[in-house]
């Protein structure tokens, strides 16, 4: 499969992984031509050049607003979302931006104490930062890139003035963003930004070092805005990877016929919250023709340990079958809002192989809809599933 590895020894940005894919051979023509279907007109200008940093030779892509732009309005999720669904771009590169957005969001949320879809974007939600992200997500598109690996991240340090007032590097959302990954903080600047992070979070997974079975072809240089004494950029290798394709998945599994049925409830969230794909319960009947219930788990493996540890701890059961799977394929998704006379609801957009395979309405916006408007629940389910159709033209 084809893959890429991310060397962020100083740092990354948005415009940084622009650069970088441009010089790894996606036609900055392609990519102005697929940007151009974003509903932006006249908002910005992309200057694409070659530059020096540290001696390395790399490609620095710069977005800049257009005279009378107004790129650093306040953005909500929301406006962000249906600007990229109105688009023209393919369905792959929509879920990928959106995906990355949603990040944001809810990383921006959590630090200020807001809804994600409430959220108002500063620097992030800038024509610039869509640029980035829209763009990073055509450029994986075209190179076909199945797998990203990134490495450990330099995140800078000192303090960046933000809209928030000064803030200390890594900034909050970054922060956020890159819980539980390796990081560390050499320089007086800040190398990495919550669009960078939020690209990587979503869509890369780190390695220390370049995967085994990683068959580099290529490497590319995609510069960042610092002169520093070491290169200001992020050093990509682009090549085929021939290791593992997917994460293993199992089922565990296990019968119960003497459990409290209210417990039911809490474990499914416990186990939910916990990493499990998904959890459900069979009527079964046991020995003795008594009445019992088949438990299952779906979790990959690094999150197995954590899954048994619950089952043991809050239910009856003395055993646990483990049920290795062969394989789990998945459509990729991201989240629509359909707007209707009720109110706005969220909807689930289903894609698989590039296409829309499902679309389906979210229960309680809709139920909470019609108790507000005093009509029946089936005509806002409805009126939002011919709106979002339309609007994805199907």
């Amino acid at each position: 499969m084809k893959a890429i590895y991310l060397d962020c020894f100083s740092g990354v940005s948005g415009n940084m992984l622009l650069g970088a894919f441009l010089q790894a051979g996606v036609p900055e023509s392609y990519l102005r031509d697929e940007l151009h279907k974003l509903p932006m007109a006249g908002e910005y200008v992309l200057h694409v050049d070659t530059v020096q940093k540290a001696g390395i030779h790399a490609c620095y892509a710069d977005v800049r607003l257009s005279a009378g732009g107004h790129g650093h309005a306040h953005r909500t999720m929301r406006s962000i979302r249906t600007r990229i669904e109105d688009s023209t771009l393919s369905e792959a590169v929509k879920q990928k931006s959106i995906a990355v957005f949603e990040h944001l969001a809810k990383a921006e949320g959590k630090v200020h104490g807001t809804r994600a879809d409430e959220v108002a974007f500063h620097e992030i939600g800038a024509v610039d930062s869509l640029v980035d992200i829209v763009g990073a997500a055509i450029c994986l598109d075209y190179l076909d890139i199945e797998r990203i690996f990134v490495s450990k991240i330099n995140t800078g340090s000192g303090f960046v003035p933000c809209g928030h007032g000064t803030m200390p590097v890594p900034a909050p959302a970054t922060a956020e963003l890159l819980i539980g990954w390796e990081t560390y903080q050499k320089g007086d600047h800040e190398l990495t930004t919550p669009t960078g992070a939020a690209i990587l979070r979503t869509l890369a997974e780190q390695e220390e070092s370049l995967p085994k079975g990683f068959l580099t072809e290529r490497i590319a240089y995609g510069a960042g805005t610092w002169d520093l004494d070491v290169p200001n950029v992020v050093r990509l290798f682009l090549g085929t990877y021939k290791g593992e394709r997917k994460r293993a998945f199992c089922v565990l599994e296990t019968n119960i016929d003497d459990m409290n049925p209210q417990i039911y409830g809490y474990l499914y969230e416990r186990l939910l919250e916990a990493g499990a794909q998904d959890v459900w319960t069979t009527s079964i009947y046991m020995k003795k023709s008594r009445p019992a219930v088949k438990l299952s788990v779906l979790c990959d493996d690094a999150h197995r340990d954590t899954c048994v540890g619950i089952v043991f701890s809050e239910t009856t059961t003395a055993g646990i079958r483990v049920l290795p799977l062969e394989a789990r394929l998945e459509a990729s998704r991201r989240m629509a809002v359909a707007e209707t006379r009720y109110g706005a609801v969220s909807c689930k957009v289903c894609a698989w192989d590039g296409h829309i395979s499902n679309v389906s309405v979210e229960y309680e916006d809709c139920r909470r809809l019609a108790e507000e408007n005093g009509v029946p629940l089936k005509i806002v389910q409805r009126e939002a599933m011919k709106e979002i159709c339309t609007r994805l033209g199907e």
